[in-house]
């Protein structure tokens, strides 16, 4: 499946959920904010909330400093 994430295009495997295409990109650790099409989806939400053809995804992982 095609998809964009971040301004690139990337091809996906079909059926992944927010959650699972995290873990298909290696984003396991920390906090990572997700937008797909213009919506914020919930950290709560990841597990359920499904990838699809042609999404537009935005992902920023969230680091602490000082």
């Amino acid at each position: 499946m095609n998809v964009v994430i971040n301004g690139q295009p990337l091809t996906i495997p079909d059926g992944l959920t927010v959650r699972s295409l995290l873990e298909h990109l290696e984003f396991t650790a920390g906090l990572v904010a997700v937008e797909i099409n213009r919506a914020i989806v919930p950290r709560a939400e990841h597990h359920a909330a499904a990838v699809r053809e042609d999404d537009a995804i935005e992902l920023v992982q969230l680091v602490g400093g000082g």
